[in-house]
Formats: structure tokens, sequence, C-alpha cells
């Protein structure tokens, strides 16, 4: 599963590499990014913008008071399972990144790794969205990050690991045009060879390691429950 990763990438550099949009003052640039946050995102509805969408996603068609957000979809079901498949064949986006953890088990607890391109370069999960209301009935937008087996580098550490898109898959990834099959092959594991990895600090995953002034979904008025990978 993905259950942190880092986007400190600045605007300038996300416009450039995804040709799209930030408007100013978007948000704040993160290294832990979390579930319940508002993080960046493109949507296939708005291809050539930069929005924000909370990290965890619940279908459309649910009861969204009885459903608990989910942040992980599985790319080996995401195109049956009913929880997603409708998101899977009209409303995938990209999750913009520039880095990911994993934790390791050891004799001693677990230690957070972070994987990243060699470039350094910002790049764009596989993801799912939904768009809902909030308690006031203003719209806002979900998704979940798509995950499959792991990649040699990253199977050190973890059997499983978010879809990285090829900037080549992206246009293919948000075409609406794009068949089923064609955007399930999108989903592979990203090479290995193009990847570094480097422990990190275990703070990563406490409260204490998010910045304080990073807005959570939740602060913003989008009030979930505990949230469940898949």
């Amino acid at each position: 599963m993905c259950g942190r990763y880092t986007i400190a990438a600045d605007a300038a550099a996300l416009e450039a590499r995804f040709h799209a949009y930030m408007p100013p003052g978007l948000l704040a640039p993160s290294y832990n990014a979390a579930p319940a946050q508002g993080l960046p995102t493109i949507l296939n509805a708005n291809p050539y913008v930069i929005t924000v969408s909370a990290w965890g996603f619940r279908p459309e068609w649910a009861d969204w008071r009885d459903v608990t957000p989910v942040i992980n979809a599985r790319a080996e079901t995401v195109a049956t399972k009913p929880f997603f498949r409708q998101a899977f064949r009209s409303k995938r986006c990209l999750v913009l990144a520039d880095g990911f953890y994993e934790w390791q088990r050891t004799g001693k607890g677990k230690v957070p790794y972070r994987i990243a391109l060699k470039t350094g370069e910002p790049f764009a999960f596989a993801g799912i969205w939904s768009m809902g209301r909030d308690g006031q009935q203003r719209p806002w937008s979900t998704f979940a990050i798509l995950t499959t087996a792991a990649n040699p580098l990253v199977a050190q550490i973890h059997n499983r690991m978010p879809i990285i898109l090829h900037p080549e898959d992206e246009a293919t990834w948000l075409n609406p045009e794009t068949s089923p099959a064609q955007a399930q092959a999108c989903l592979k594991p990203f090479a290995a060879h193009l990847l570094r990895i480097a422990a990190v600090s275990p703070k990563v995953n406490s409260p204490e390691g998010a910045p304080r002034d990073q807005v959570t979904a939740a602060e913003a008025g989008l009030l979930f429950p505990d949230f469940a990978p898949v």
C-alpha cells in the first residue's frame, strides 16, 4: 500500500512538468502527505488545471456517511471491484508527487524509506477520483492511489508499491476515450533502475512529522472516519 508520500516541488516545477495551471496559493510543499489531506491532482474532467482533492476515495453512488474512505486500490481488481469500477472507467486522475514512503519490518521495529526518481523530478501516481458534497453542499473531489506488485528495488522492503505512470502514459490515463484495456495497460510496476531509495526519519509516520501549518481535509471541513487500505 501507499500511506504517505511527498510533494515538495514548487508550483512552477509542477506546471512545467504537467503542462497544467496551478492557481496561486493552492497548497504548500509537503514531505508528509497523508490521508485526509487536500493534495494536488489533475482530474480527467479538467486535464489542464491542477486542483486539490482529498486523499480518501468514496464512490459517488454510495451513501458517503456509511462508507469508509479508501486510500489505495489494487490494479489487479480496480476494473472489476464494484467499489472502484465506475471510477476506473470514467474518473481517472494523476496524483502529483515526488517521492513515496514504504516501511521495512526489522528486529527493532519498522524502518521508513523514501523512494523517488533518480532525477529528483516530480511524477504522477495513477489515481481514481470521485465527486461529492460536504455538509454545506459544496462540491469536492476525493481520490485513491492505485498499487501493484513491487519492482525488485521496492520488493526489498515491501511487496506492493504505488503505480508511477510513465510520462508517455499520462495522457492515455487521462483520456476519456481510453478503453479499459488501454487504461489497464498503464498499470505496471515502474522500472527499478529509474528509482532511488534511502532510509529516512521514523517521524514521517507520526503526527509530529507533519508540518504544523499544513491544512488537512478534516480541518477544512472534510471530516472522514478512519481510512482503510486495500
